[in-house]
């Protein structure tokens, strides 16, 4: 495989469909993280993932399955070099392991043969409008962090057994979730739970006893000392994955008609029944109104709403609750 990855692109192919090496183009620079509520420079991160794709809107890269797509990762430097690009016009995208959202260079690059493009140091800040009050999860784009039921005996899978990693690859586990709460639902609560054994891996409906299936409302408790009603907080839900699902959220009222926030129906990726751990990535940024919040005890009401199958449901990668700006930053 070493030898054969070595030697790409071939030199042999006859058809003109196929450039060699000195009819491609190269691409390289840096790319490092702003985000000044972690650390006050600019931070290279080892393992970004970096692209050319096709030019589009910020994360169109995971929709386009039409032409070609140039992924490296940064070094510890965060340093990268995309080689062997085919000739056309791209955009740059990135993403990063530990932060939310996704990264896209404004400026179109046009591949050339033989050119060697300096695209310098590219800068990428996440999403952030204020300090972490909270957070849930590990911003990664999979929900292989949440726990992960042990599956039902009589559907095991013995290739996996000793594969902690690849424990999600089991059949049925969605109806583990209906076993663990039979009649309520999941209950978060910050400070105290832990997402690794407390947060199912997927938001799922739960079966009833004649077989049909019925949404599902988590809760996410927590305290706030102080609460500040004229500012505004933000909510950053980050999804794993979607399937024919609506995420909607309230605050500290369960059977308020309208929520705070609705995804709307999103997704399509059948992850969950394949054995996956992720789908395609969704990111949402809520603003929630300071005098939406009690000093004191809290509730988010996360409900998700579709139920016609077992398989409408939801993957969280990450959620976090951010205090507003008061300037204070590393």
């Amino acid at each position: 495989m070493t030898v054969e990855t070595s030697g790409w692109p071939y030199s042999f192919a006859a058809s003109e469909d196929f450039p060699k090496s000195n009819q491609r183009g190269m691409v390289y620079g840096k790319l490092l993280v702003r985000d000044r509520f972690v650390d006050s420079t600019d931070m290279p991160i080892n393992g970004a993932y970096v692209g050319l794709a096709p030019p589009g809107e910020v994360g169109s890269w995971q929709r386009e399955c039409k032409d070609y797509q140039f992924w490296t990762t940064t070094d510890e430097n965060g340093v990268f070099s995309i080689n062997n690009i085919r000739t056309g016009n791209y955009n740059l995208y990135a993403w990063v392991n530990g932060f939310i959202g996704d990264y896209r260079n404004d400026s179109s690059i046009t591949i050339t043969p033989g050119c060697n493009i300096n695209v310098g140091t590219l800068v990428y800040e996440p999403p952030r409008n204020g300090p972490t009050l909270w957070e849930i999860g590990v911003p990664d784009r999979s929900a292989a962090e949440f726990y992960v039921p042990d599956p039902n005996p009589q559907f095991v899978n013995k290739l996996f057994l000793d594969q902690p990693q690849n424990k999600f690859r089991q059949y049925g586990l969605w109806e583990r979730y209906g076993e663990l709460y039979p009649q309520g639902d999941l209950i978060y609560t910050i400070g105290e739970s832990n997402y690794s054994k407390d947060w199912f891996y997927a938001q799922v409906p739960r079966k009833k006893e004649d077989n049909s299936y019925e949404g599902t409302t988590w809760q996410i408790k927590f305290k706030l000392e102080k609460v500040e009603p004229s500012a505004t907080y933000k909510l950053r839900i980050a999804l794993a994955g979607a399937s024919l699902a609506e995420l909607q959220v309230r605050i500290n009222d369960r059977n308020k008609p309208r929520p705070l926030f609705t995804t709307g129906l999103i997704g399509r990726d059948n992850a969950i029944p394949r054995h996956g751990i992720h789908g395609l990535y969704w990111l949402y940024n809520v603003d929630v109104a300071g005098s939406l919040f009690l000093e004191g005890d809290n509730t988010f009401y996360f409900t998700q709403t579709r139920s016609q199958s077992p398989f409408q449901a939801i993957m969280y990668d990450y959620i976090r609750l951010e205090g507003p700006n008061t300037g204070s930053i590393v």
